[in-house]
């Protein structure tokens, strides 16, 4: 049979569809009906066609072992996000799911309770303290917390080549009676990576670059729904706006205020600090 503008999509759909994987082969083939009807919607030119391949290209040559232009991608279009949604629905007592983001590092180094992860890092110190229960209110002892989050500056370990050891991020375990106790420095909004492929599209838009102040978190407990969920800074910038789509209502909490006094890990500060209270629910699974 000859190949014309009419039969192409259905000539493509029945060859995917021979895909050893039932999955695979239902991918595979709604995917080329959709890609086949933008490209017609659009009347997609052979320029534009070229420019998408090399722009892929080019993201994928950015990507190395700290640096995921393409998650990034994901994350700008609101793909990522609407996967989340898709595959998160919990209980509404539970905590809401958010994005990984580009920048979760493996192998934080495991912390005790009142750890300061950000080891005199500049910044204003920053209590995040709570429980971890169950859909029920039972607290869950032994949970790790793995936590990480940017500078002062907005920038992760994984953006700065120089850095060879765990910075801003570090797993904390619960107490028997579900508490943990986090001590860091008060994260910033910042800018995503705007030097690659990612921000030469998106300097062609009005979009905001910029994600409101927050701290990420990722709770895998046997039993329970894999977690995966920031911290907002109530009355931070862009959270109206946060370009990768992952602010919620109810991960938004206010970081009070402090004066010099014992802190919740025991110890006694010297200086002003933050302190934000937030009880993590795990959906069961």
């Amino acid at each position: 049979m000859f190949v014309d503008e009419d039969n192409i999509t259905e000539l493509a759909v029945q060859r995917w569809a021979t895909a050893h994987s039932p999955r695979l082969g239902e991918l595979m083939t709604v995917l080329v009906r959709h890609l086949h009807a933008f490209a017609r919607e659009v009347q997609l030119t052979e320029d534009e066609w070229m420019a998408a391949v090399e722009w892929l290209t080019a993201a994928g040559q950015a990507c190395d072992d700290k640096r995921q232009e393409l998650i990034l991608t994901s994350d700008v279009l609101g793909l990522s996000t609407l996967v989340v949604q898709l595959n998160n629905r919990f209980a509404p007592q539970a905590t809401p799911a958010t994005v990984l983001g580009p920048f979760h590092v493996d192998g934080s180094p495991t912390a005790p309770y009142g750890f300061d992860m950000s080891e005199g890092i500049e910044g204003t110190p920053l209590f995040l303290t709570g429980k971890v229960t169950d859909t029920e209110g039972k607290p869950l002892g032994g949970v790790v917390l793995d936590v990480w989050q940017a500078d002062a500056d907005g920038a992760y370990e994984a953006q700065l080549p120089e850095i060879d050891e765990a910075r801003l991020r570090a797993k904390y375990r619960t107490r028997p009676d579900g508490t943990y106790c986090i001590r860091t420095i008060a994260p910033r909004g910042y800018a995503i990576p705007m030097d690659g492929p990612v921000g030469d599209l998106m300097r062609r838009t009005d979009i905001s670059h910029f994600r409101p102040a927050h701290v990420h978190f990722l709770i895998d407990e046997p039993g329970y729904r894999k977690l995966t969920t920031h911290l907002f800074q109530e009355g931070s910038d862009y959270l109206d706006s946060d370009v990768v789509f992952g602010t919620k209502d109810a991960l938004i909490i206010p970081f009070t205020s402090r004066t010099a006094d014992t802190a919740p890990d025991g110890t006694t500060l010297d200086t002003a600090y933050l302190r934000a209270e937030y009880d993590f629910v795990l959906q069961p699974g």
